[in-house]
């Protein structure tokens, strides 16, 4: 058994409130959250945490509650939507009042606010992420983003109990396989915008997030959720098996037909370190030629052998000698057996069945500079780490003229982010 992960299932998108809600019914230390939230050295908010049902399931609720003076139109459906009906000019000559921070204010703010150093650096992340996101959305530089979607006292608001409910589970992974987003536009501060919304399209760009458009009006994925993901998520391929040791249910506030519900799963890789039994075949040879021993190699590899190795050594009479290990399954033995039988002088094959501890591994495909590489991603046993494929490096070197052990070193870098 490895330690526990976090897998989020967004079924209706993801936005913060909803993985709020969702951690807290997690097991989130709630605590935490109160002492942080009572800390933000800002006032015209407050907090509601309860429990609604959703399509009849029992769910968390993450609610922020502004003053009446800064209120948004975050949750009102009419405001978002309504103009794909026809109410062009409903909220044309609306003003509300919006304190605009930029990113430097927003920063200052949480490093005022009561968390831990690792909730703190994570909130710092998520706003560099929807900053970064709307910087490039907009045109504009990053120090000049002055905007609702990260001034907005919510959005902060939002964020940090993002980071401080994720930083008290403690997990080690966070699976994300599916983001699921609507279709249409929706109306914000600056216009009509497409949906998935520009900030949101720009950070699935960047962080490789895993999408999915469903045949449904609406905007699920919000710039907050998106950069959340894009701060923790660390796989979007679940483990083969796993155990569920707790489930958190948050809601979403819009009301579409789509239940709105971001579920949260505590989890446990079940095998992730695979034992099983591997059979060992060994013999000594001293009178074979180099080329034949090269051979027998290549005819043992090609017809399914784990591992072949030589291994020199001293025989009767002080011969020089090689000792040949195989490793097969047993299934495999016999057909290896010939092959040595057939292509060396030996008369004789020791065999052993040996148990061994395997960690997980798959082959997966890393996007990098010089395009997409093979590299191979290894889990369990508290282990977690993905390399570049020997012949992805070595491809790359001869193209660029540079040293392998550099280009292998910068691989190995990107292959971790």
């Amino acid at each position: 058994m490895s330690g526990r992960s976090l897998y989020l299932e967004c079924n209706a998108g993801i936005s913060g409130d909803m993985a709020v809600a969702a951690l807290l019914d997690a097991g989130a230390d709630g605590e935490a959250l109160q002492a942080a939230l009572a800390s933000v050295p800002v006032q015209g908010f407050r907090t509601e945490i309860s429990r609604v049902s959703k399509n009849g399931i029992d769910c968390t609720d993450f609610n922020v509650i502004l003053d009446a003076d800064i209120e948004n139109h975050d949750h009102d459906m009419d405001y978002l939507f309504g103009h794909e009906h026809g109410d062009e000019e409903k909220h044309h000559h609306e003003h509300h009042h919006h304190e605009h921070r930029n990113l430097a204010d927003v920063l200052a703010l949480i490093d005022k606010t009561q968390m831990s150093e690792g909730a703190r650096a994570l909130a710092h992340k998520i706003f560099q992420i929807i900053a970064e996101a709307e910087s490039k959305a907009h045109g504009v530089a990053l120090e000049e983003v002055h905007f609702h979607e990260v001034g907005a006292l919510d959005s902060i608001v939002d964020v940090i109990a993002l980071a401080v409910c994720f930083d008290s589970l403690h997990v080690e992974r966070v699976y994300v396989p599916f983001l699921n987003e609507g279709t249409g536009t929706v109306r914000c501060q600056h216009g009509i915008l497409p949906i998935p919304v520009p900030a949101v399209a720009n950070i699935a760009e960047r962080y490789h997030l895993p999408l999915r458009i469903m045949d449904e009006h609406g905007e699920f994925v919000t710039p907050t959720g998106a950069a959340f993901v894009a701060a923790v998520m660390t796989d979007s391929h679940l483990p083969a098996r796993f155990i569920i040791q707790k489930i958190g249910m948050g809601a979403g506030k819009r009301q579409y037909k789509w239940p709105s519900i971001v579920r949260a799963l505590i989890i446990i890789e079940e095998s992730a370190t695979l034992s099983d039994t591997i059979c060992k075949l060994e013999t000594n040879i001293d009178d074979c030629t180099g080329e034949a021993l090269g051979f027998v190699m290549e005819e043992l590899f090609a017809s399914g052998a784990r591992d072949v190795h030589y291994t020199p050594c001293f025989m009767k009479k002080n011969r020089p000698a090689y000792l040949l290990t195989v490793i097969c399954t047993e299934a495999e033995r016999e057909k290896m057996e010939r092959i040595i039988f057939t292509h060396t002088t030996t008369i004789g094959i020791r065999r052993v069945a040996m148990e061994r501890t395997v960690l997980s591994r798959k082959e997966i495909s890393v996007s990098t500079p010089y395009g997409e590489i093979r590299a191979k991603s290894v889990t369990g046993s508290s282990v977690s780490r993905v390399s570049p494929e020997y012949e992805s490096v070595a491809e790359i070197a001869r193209k660029t003229g540079r040293p392998f052990g550099e280009v292998y070193r910068e691989l190995v870098d990107l292959c971790k982010m």
